[in-house]
């Protein structure tokens, strides 16, 4: 397998964003770990390209739904259908049918309709009327929201949102940036000259061998008992899941993969650990801002000791 595929995607993903150097990087993690992506940013600050340019950089097929109030289950995943020429029900594939799938504002649908994503995300198949369809492999979801506008939206519960992998947000770009920026699309359009730099099986490889980087016994102890920070902390309510420590540990072996190793550092784990479990924590003040549950994360990171040993010794 090509190890270089992976800074490959984040060099193609490069070409049309300029700046959001962290964000790429955790987007491609992400997609090495198996997991799904949450993007919460304003408006206008390049969600759905990036999105865009990570599904051109991959030769699979992209599905894109913008969610909205009346937006159905089916619209989502397919319906069966009458065919009077064949006199029995067909069944017809909703957009969710997809290598890459971006769901957009997908707080803007009823809580029905975003429940309709629970099992594509977490079993990789949507059942109809009894009928179970296996979705491509690999199924990779891209979620944006804008967390600041809460007129005719419907919060994402904690099942729905323990479901991404991480919540990430666009990095803000300074004066320079944005003059490049600019001048990049001036007489350009990047996205529309973006080419893929690998298929869908090389992404299906990569993620067997992304679960093969090795976790030393003290860093395995180090991570959990991160995630048991955050259960015993006094401003949680509910900390992380045992399902979020088991995305925690693919996250890692991802970001080690990533930064072209065969085993995890506790750098990689203190670079993935505020995206992957900040959003599935419940704060006793009942705020919903992702600043704090960030904040919490980076103080139990401070107050945990670091293990210090040869990370590769098996």
């Amino acid at each position: 397998m090509n190890h270089s595929i992976p800074e490959q995607l984040k060099q193609n993903i490069s070409k049309v964003m300029i700046g959001n150097k962290i964000t790429i990087e955790l987007i491609v993690t992400a997609l090495l770990a198996g997991g799904h992506v949450l993007l919460e940013d304003m408006p206008g600050t390049g969600k759905t390209v990036l999105a865009k340019s990570l599904a051109k950089s991959v030769s699979g097929t992209f599905g894109r739904i913008q969610f909205t109030p009346d937006l159905l289950p089916s619209d989502v995943t397919g319906l069966n259908y009458f065919d009077n020429q064949t006199s029995s029900f067909v069944f017809a594939k909703g957009p969710a049918f997809c290598h890459i799938l971006l769901a957009d504002e997908i707080n803007r649908a009823t809580p029905k309709t975003q429940s309709s994503l629970l099992e594509c995300m977490a079993e990789r198949q949507i059942t109809v009327d009894g009928v179970t369809h296996p979705l491509e492999d690999p199924f990779f979801v891209i979620a944006t929201q804008n967390p600041l506008e809460t007129l005719g939206t419907f919060p994402l519960p904690e099942a729905q949102l323990d479901r991404f992998l991480m919540r990430i947000s666009m990095q803000s770009l300074s004066e320079q940036e944005e003059l490049s920026l600019m001048r990049r699309f001036v007489t350009e359009e990047p996205l529309e000259e973006l080419t893929p730099v690998c298929d869908t099986a090389a992404i299906v490889s990569l993620r067997r061998e992304c679960r093969e980087i090795y976790l030393h016994p003290d860093l395995q102890a180090y991570l959990v008992s991160i995630v048991h920070a955050t259960r015993k902390h006094p401003r949680t309510a509910c900390g992380v899941s045992p399902r979020g420590t088991l995305a925690f540990l693919r996250a890692v072996q991802a970001a080690a993969m990533l930064a072209g190793r065969s085993y995890a550092t506790p750098e990689d784990i203190k670079k993935v650990a505020p995206s992957v479990l900040a959003h599935r924590l419940v704060l006793l003040t009942g705020t919903e801002s992702a600043s704090a549950a960030t904040d919490l994360i980076e103080d139990i990171l401070s107050s945990t000791t670091v293990p210090t040993e040869n990370w590769a010794e098996r």
